[in-house]
């Protein structure tokens, strides 16, 4: 029986999320983020079902009611923060229709952000589900591999390769294949300045279809990442399959320089969007490229609405909306 990661944009049965809910890992900006997370949780349930982890009851039964009649549940499950698209579930199905959880090795992002519980949140899942979990011995987390669900992933050296010094590039190529059921992996070299993540792939590069990946050109004179994005840039046009088939590029705009409350440049990025059943959520920063970024995503999206929504505060905390995501797919019996 072989597995396989189904693209984003096919459909899912429900959406993971978790609930923000400790004040220490969002220094001053905790109901900032909150809010934030309430507004993309209600635009997700207009596509799919809601599937939600709080720390405790009464967080379970406001997040329902504000949630008023959108599809949804609330888990009591033990984790840490709100960084699903990492410490979840990868959900894969096998070539007989069946769902399964990979679950790979964990160590806080690069031993950076050991947060209680995030190691067993993958397994709780599955547990909910009820479906078989596939072990992995590899230190991986979501946001670190992007695939088009026809065999080709892409992921970068600057996150995997320093996450697992004892497996050379081939070893982690064969993995990734059991794991995700490509064939054709892609590296690039490194990601944003500042990205907690040491360059996760969803800031970066996104497949939008097979064989179609949208990337950021550096927007202004003042941008951080000029030189990483044009980088990106040549990497991903130099990339061939083994058919000697070239990915199809598609360019948006960065956010540009994005500061928070510290003065501290933030790694935003329009990519980080979620595509959910009929809708791409696309995080915005305040930005002047914001509308810019919406313009040149949605035409990529034709049977979807493309929605900006604020995601400054939840940035602040390290990511946006395809982190704090995870995608169930829909099997196909």
């Amino acid at each position: 029986m072989t597995y396989q990661q189904p693209a984003e944009w096919q459909p899912h049965s429900a959406c993971w999320l978790a609930y923000p809910y400790e004040p220490a890992w969002w220094l001053e900006d905790l109901a900032g983020a909150q809010l934030e997370f309430m507004a993309l949780l209600k635009q997700i349930g207009r596509s799919e079902k809601l599937e939600i982890l709080v720390p405790d009851q009464a967080t379970g039964d406001q997040v329902l009611a504000e949630l008023a009649n959108l599809p949804g549940r609330c888990h009591l499950l033990p984790y840490g923060d709100i960084w699903l698209r990492d410490i979840g579930a990868v959900f894969v199905q096998s070539d007989q229709g069946e769902l399964a959880a990979n679950v790979f090795a964990w160590n806080g992002w690069g031993n950076k952000y050991l947060m209680p519980h995030d190691h067993t949140v993958s397994r709780a899942i599955a547990e909910v589900l009820a479906i078989p979990v596939r072990e992995f011995p590899l230190i991986l987390e979501g946001g670190a591999i992007e695939v088009d669900g026809a065999g080709t992933c892409l992921t970068t050296r600057s996150c995997l390769s320093d996450r697992n010094p004892h497996l050379t590039e081939a070893e982690i190529n064969d993995l990734l294949g059991t794991a995700y059921g490509v064939d054709t992996i892609f590296w690039l070299d490194q990601g944003l300045l500042n990205d907690h993540t040491d360059g996760h792939i969803d800031t970066i590069a996104r497949f939008i279809a097979p064989g179609t990946v949208m990337y950021m050109l550096p927007s202004g004179t003042t941008d951080p990442n000029t030189q990483v994005l044009l980088e990106i840039e040549r990497q991903l046009a130099s990339f061939q399959d083994r058919q000697g088939k070239i990915l199809q590029l598609v360019p948006i705009p960065s956010p540009g320089l994005v500061k928070d409350v510290r003065g501290e440049i933030m790694p935003a990025s329009y990519l980080n969007f979620y595509i959910a059943n009929n809708q791409v959520l696309v995080p915005l920063y305040g930005s002047d490229q914001d509308q810019a970024a919406l313009q040149a995503i949605a035409p990529h999206f034709p049977t979807r609405k493309t929605i900006g929504l604020p995601a400054k505060s939840i940035l602040g905390g390290g990511g946006a909306f395809h982190c704090i995501t995870q995608q169930q797919p829909q099997v196909k019996c």
